[in-house]
């Protein structure tokens, strides 16, 4: 039988859909009740109404309708599981798809199909500055690239008890951060750890997006397999292993955002995701595909308390945010202390 190319990608997507049932690309099916995100994975296999034979029907007469140039696009970016920038998919806003009794915009499902099966509602996502339409309206036209949006994450309330522990002050490299970064116009500094030995220079940040990941080319940024390490831990490099894309840093308005790139949870402390009167701050964990704000500046001004320890350690930038890939700590977790952690970041704010 006669194939067309257009044909062929509209195959070569349908295998790449999501998986509806379990996900054995990351750890959430087995996370237990901590997480802080939720609309976690359950058995979604009906979570898109009708048949699988149906909803196979519909993608491929859907896909059928978009232009060959766009299909590519789109099986770039699921392809490479957004590893690789892949431009805007701009297609009509107000198209509707019917599965079963249930209609859904063209948008939805896509982003259903393949990214998140159990997507509920489109007030779940958030777009990423990575999409040309961020922070834009237009009627007619709406980006639906899967990859140029992520689930927001969820604080849970109240906090699971698990996730509290003592503050573990680990002072920063001041006097280094200073000789190193300068007085350039940078909005944070990062620093790469593994347990207790930082790894490499600080990097310093300007734009209002970095990818921090791994190996290349899986974006443009921060790479941290190209840093010399001398640890040797079998922990160590297995955690390094499964970096991957890693995390995106993103300043918005409202403050600065941690998108989770990587196939494995990530865990982070914030000073601005805690109530102002708590004794201790919390780990939170968030699961791939997710976005969590992370640093809150109106927050963090009304946490600058002169006896405060915890926000008196650094006289240049104030705040830190720290995020560990694939382990957690606490006091439910062997590691008390992120500098137990096997691969950590430590992102520095500049809030002159």
């Amino acid at each position: 039988m006669f194939r067309t190319k257009r044909s062929g990608l509209v195959r070569r997507l349908w295998r790449s859909r999501a998986p509806v049932e379990g996900d054995g690309e990351t750890d959430r099916g087995t996370h237990g009740s901590g997480g802080c995100c939720m609309g976690k994975t359950t058995k979604v296999a009906k979570s898109i109404a009708g048949s699988e034979a149906e909803l196979k029907a519909l993608t491929h007469s859907t896909l059928k309708k978009i232009k060959e140039k766009q299909l590519e696009v789109l099986l770039q970016a699921v392809e490479s599981k957004g590893g690789v920038r892949s431009p805007c998919l701009l297609l009509p806003s107000k198209a509707d798809a019917k599965v079963g009794q249930q209609s859904y915009s063209l948008p939805m499902l896509l982003y259903k199909v393949f990214r998140w099966p159990d997507l509920r509602h489109s007030s779940e996502l958030k777009r990423l500055s990575c999409c040309e339409s961020f922070g834009k309206i237009n009627p007619e036209l709406v980006c639906c690239n899967p990859h140029h949006m992520s689930r927001l994450c969820e604080l849970e309330s109240p906090p699971p008890p698990y996730s509290r522990y003592p503050m573990d002050y680990l002072k920063p490299p001041d006097s280094l951060a200073l000789q190193e970064c300068g007085d350039r116009a940078h909005w944070c500094v990062v620093a790469y750890w593994e347990e207790k030995t930082r790894v490499g220079r600080l990097y310093s940040l300007q734009e209002p997006s970095l990818d921090i990941f791994y190996d290349l080319p899986q974006g443009n940024g921060f790479c941290l397999g190209q840093l010399c390490s001398d640890n040797k831990s079998q922990l160590v490099q297995m955690v390094r292993a499964k970096i991957g894309h890693g995390v995106q840093l993103t300043r918005e308005p409202d403050g600065v955002w941690v998108y989770n790139r990587s196939r494995y949870p990530i865990f982070i402390k914030s000073a601005t995701l805690d109530n102002p009167d708590s004794r201790t701050l919390l780990v939170h964990k968030v699961f791939p595909g997710f976005s969590i704000k992370a640093f809150d500046c109106d927050k963090a001004g009304s946490l600058r308390r002169p006896n405060d320890h915890e926000f008196t350690q650094q006289p240049r930038t104030g705040f830190t945010v720290q995020i560990s890939f694939v382990k957690g700590w606490g006091q439910c977790y062997t590691r008390q202390f992120i500098s137990s952690c096997p691969c950590w970041l430590e992102v520095i704010f500049n809030t002159r």
